[in-house]
Formats: structure tokens, sequence, C-alpha cells
């Protein structure tokens, strides 16, 4: 098969889909990989050290997209629409619940799109989902710590506090993987944490392999507990996932407004639709408080090559033609 790996073109999009090892496995499989020049700079691999493994580098991104299937990172952009045809096979993130164009494009176009987000195990799991999801929720605390700075507009809170001082009050919703991991990293830089998670049983496994961590409080969640939790919020995390479908908004507008001056709000769940509310249309940093959809691309190494093992099995198998 020809497989093309062009390079990524959202903005604060840094990554590449697969490593220089992973395509020296692709070749070894007797697979033809067409690597777009400059594709792998961002995620620190240079252009030789696809050459080495047998990969073809390509001068444009047209000539990856050209291939029998296409590997990718995120979703494909407007200016990249024109390379979806009927006989092309692309695998990569597409979040077409909150992706109503790109959804209609796609069938326009007669193209076979193979979801990272929701390729499912045999038990249910989510394998290509899961090595994100743990970046996510581990760096989405680093990058509140960060905003809560006085410097970068926040209350000027330190997570974890001074004797005397309270430490800051990290609320997340969610308790998948990319809230348990949100709340471990919280509370090992010890913060006091609220979770709240729909699912008693997996309140209580957390409760039970968290509880030894620092200060944590489980919460059911229902629309009072949310509202009550985010007015004392020092940093909101947002970490809910609908498998396939948008995430549902559980944080209002005037429950933001609640929140104090400075607070830090991240959304995680931004891929798809985003389960919190800004109090403006637009999700950018207000005098109220910090709002990032968390770029999770900063950490692209790391991502990069975490998810490639993950990734690498399922694209090697037979595609659906």
């Amino acid at each position: 098969m020809i497989i093309g790996i062009p390079g990524e073109i959202k903005d604060h999009e840094y990554r590449i889909a697969l490593t220089p090892g992973g395509v020296r496995d692709l070749v070894a499989a007797g697979h033809r990989v067409l690597v777009e020049r400059g594709g792998g700079a961002g995620s620190g691999f240079a252009d030789t050290d696809y050459q080495s493994v047998g990969a073809e580098l390509v001068p444009a991104a047209a000539d990856a997209w050209g291939a029998e299937l296409v590997v990718k990172v995120k979703e494909p952009q407007p200016a990249e629409y024109a390379f979806l045809r009927p006989d092309l096979v692309l695998f990569t993130f597409l979040h077409l619940a909150a992706e109503e164009r790109l959804t209609r494009e796609m069938v326009s176009r007669g193209v076979t799109g193979v979801a990272y987000e929701t390729v499912e195990g045999a038990d249910g799991s989510l394998p290509l989902l899961t090595p994100m999801s743990e970046v996510a929720g581990r760096m989405a605390v680093q990058v509140a710590a960060s905003y809560l700075e006085k410097s970068h507009g926040g209350r000027g809170i330190l997570m974890g506090g001074v004797p005397g001082v309270r430490p800051a009050q990290v609320v997340v919703l969610g308790g998948g993987v990319v809230g348990s991991n949100a709340a471990r990293i919280a509370l090992g830089m010890g913060a006091s944490v609220v979770l709240i998670d729909r699912d008693m049983d997996r309140l209580r496994f957390l409760e039970a392999v968290l509880h030894d961590k620092g200060r944590l409080t489980t919460l059911f969640s229902n629309t009072l507990n949310i509202a009550r939790s985010v007015q004392e919020a020092d940093v909101l995390i947002g970490a809910v996932l609908m498998r396939g479908a948008r995430a549902p908004r559980l944080v209002t507008r005037e429950m933001v407004r609640s929140m104090a001056a400075g607070s830090v709000v991240i959304d995680v769940a931004v891929d798809q639709g985003g389960a919190l509310r800004p109090p403006t249309r637009r999700p950018i940093p207000t005098r109220r408080f910090w709002w990032t959809g968390l770029f999770t691309t900063a950490w692209r190494i790391c991502r990069a090559r975490c998810r490639a093992p993950a990734r690498l099995p399922w694209g090697m198998r037979p595609c659906p033609m």
C-alpha cells in the first residue's frame, strides 16, 4: 500500500502522524511511505531521519495526499478539503461531532475516514485516544498552575499553598482518563481537588486509588454540585467525553461568571465541542479569568512518541475500502 504522511497545517499543531520508527515498520512490511518534506520538524524529526528508514520524501502536501492511505494527526482543514476523494482512506483524529462542515465535506466527497477517537479495542477501551488523554490531563494542571501566576493574569495562588495559606481549589469535571490524570497531578502539587462524575463506581474507584495523594473530594454530577463547585474553584478543568458525540455543556456562562477574577478555566473537551460555556461567544482571555482550549501540541515530542506505539498496529491492519 502507498501511505502518505503530510505535514500538519492546523494552527499551533506541531506534531507528525508517525515517528521514524513507525515508518520503518511500515516499510519493512512492504509498504511505500511518502513523507512531506519538513513535516517532522515540529516534533524534532529531521527529513534524514525518515529517509534513513526507507521513507520517500515528497516536496508538497498534494504528493502525500495522493496516497491510498493518508495518516494525519488532526482533522483536515478547509485548505485540505480538495484532497478528499472516493478512493482515499483517511486515518486521523476527526471529532466530527463538533465539525458539521467537515462531516458534510467527507460525505459529499466519498472519502473513507477512520477516526482515532472512535477506534475501540475488544474490551471497549479507546487505545488510540488514551495516550493523548493521559498527556492532556497531566498537562492541564501544569498549564493551569502557570496561568494562576499574577504575571499571567491569574489570581496569584500557589497550587500547594504554604503553611497558613490555603492551596488552590481545582475542580475537575469528569473522572475518565483525562480527569483522573488531572486529579493525580493536582493532588501531587498539593492542591485541593474536587472530582465530579456521574458514575458512582468510578468515583469509588478513584477515591480508593487517590485517597493517599492529598486533599480529594468526590461528588456526584448534578447541576447544584457543579454550580457550587465552579463558584469556589480557582481552576476548573473540563474533562468530559461522550463517545462519538458532542460533549455535553455542563457549565453555563452564569456559572463561569460566578468565579473569582483571575480564575483559570481549561476545557480539554473543546475538540468535541466543549463541556464549558465561556462568558462570551469567543473563548479568549478576559479580565475576569483566563480561558483556554488547552494547546496540547505544546508537548509535541511526548505526544508524538507516546501515540505512535498505540496507532501503528491499527494502521498496519487491512483498511476498509
